[in-house]
């Protein structure tokens, strides 16, 4: 057996690990091909192409890499022809993998959409693309499934797998306990994984540490920086500053089980603050033209995904324009000064992670994935 798995961005890369090797610790033999990341190649995959040291968000930056897109696009279509998988497995990422969804479905090879793409906030006319090019939907969020079955999609709830990561995850103790032996009171600063996601947000992210440090002189910060370049790009901005912030790469789980509340850019790392109870501000800043187009098109009330669970604003959150560093810093600095509020927080997401916070979606999706792919060769036989 043969799937073609496609993941385009670090946490498609994540989950697309997580989920080849649930399918290989139900098919031992299976054969895992396709795009992605150093996870993804880790976890058996072979990659044709490593789509992940691409990933890219905004107009401009997708139509300078059009040209790399359109020979990855061939690339898949070449090896749909000559080998043809069994199945093509799409994680997230809309933009491509639409067309490699469209690609296989005309090789009349079946498309599973594992973590799909939030449609329903943004772009809720996209559904039609799911329904004529994509065969089974493995949704992420409880609320998915119908919303898909209302729209003539055939859809599955498997749960969401960075709950898996979550509940594999091992910490340094070492690290967090030097951190702990500095003192202080540790609010972590996550300025997401994307190059340009860090460049149009971490500005504010020192503006509200500024703030923040002239009224609690005791609090220091941390930043969780996804890759060696970015670290440095954070480092040069703050220099001068004469902040306490310290900036570490490869180290966020233990950044954000050390803090006591954070500042994160939207994504699916809410999850994680989630999973580790962590009172939290998300912020996401845009261009003025980008923002006034999400505002137009935005479908659901929330941005960030633990309040799309829990169906109210538990972190709130600022998707702006413009620099949101007071709204930010007045929230934390509201946090800081009072506990009971704090705790109460706390409390509703504890609740919150006991309902929703099940691991278990690879293993789900896996079986669902080669049930379908089995039955199918059966009918063929």
């Amino acid at each position: 057996m043969r799937l073609f798995i496609s993941a385009g961005e670090p946490s498609g890369d994540l989950h697309a690990s997580n989920l080849a090797r649930a399918l290989r610790a139900r098919e031992p033999g299976i054969e895992l091909v396709g795009f992605g990341g150093d996870r993804y190649r880790a976890a058996g995959g072979r990659l044709l192409y490593p789509l992940c040291d691409h990933a890219v968000m905004g107009l401009s930056a997708v139509l300078a890499e059009l040209p790399r897109f359109l020979s990855v696009l061939s690339l898949a279509d070449r090896y749909f022809q000559r080998h043809r998988p069994d199945a093509v497995v799409l994680i997230d990422y809309p933009g491509l993998h639409w067309w490699l969804a469209r690609r296989a479905h005309y090789h009349r090879i079946p498309v599973f959409y594992f973590v799909p793409p939030q449609i329903w906030a943004w772009a809720t006319h996209r559904v039609s693309r799911m329904r004529r090019y994509v065969d089974h939907v493995l949704c992420s969020l409880p609320f998915e499934q119908e919303w898909y079955a209302q729209r003539g999609v055939t859809a599955e709830y498997v749960g969401h797998p960075y709950f898996d990561q979550m509940a594999a995850q091992r910490l340094d103790a070492d690290f967090i306990s030097g951190q702990r032996a500095e003192g202080g009171r540790v609010i972590a600063l996550l300025p997401g994984s994307r190059d340009k996601e860090v460049r149009r947000n971490f500005c504010s992210m020192i503006r509200t540490a500024k703030l923040l440090h002239a009224c609690h002189p005791d609090v220091r910060f941390l930043v969780a920086a996804f890759k060696d370049s970015q670290a440095a790009y954070v480092r040069q901005l703050l220099v001068g500053t004469r902040l306490p912030i310290a900036v570490h790469v490869g180290r966020t789980p233990e950044i954000i089980h050390t803090a006591e509340m954070c500042l994160a850019v939207s994504g699916s790392v809410s999850l994680e603050l989630l999973w580790h109870v962590k009172p939290t501000v998300i912020v996401y800043r845009l261009g003025k033209i980008m923002h006034r187009l999400v505002q137009h098109y935005k479908q659901s009330r929330y941005i960030t995904l633990v309040n799309l669970l829990a169906e109210q604003e538990l972190f709130p959150e600022f998707l702006t324009d413009h620099c949101p560093a007071e709204q930010t810093a007045a929230q934390l600095d509201h946090w800081l000064r009072h506990e009971a509020d704090r705790q109460a927080l706390m409390a509703d997401l504890q609740r919150l992670r006991a309902e929703v916070a099940r691991p278990g979606a690879c293993a789900h999706a896996a079986e669902f994935i080669l049930d379908h792919i089995d039955a199918r060769l059966r009918r063929a036989a």
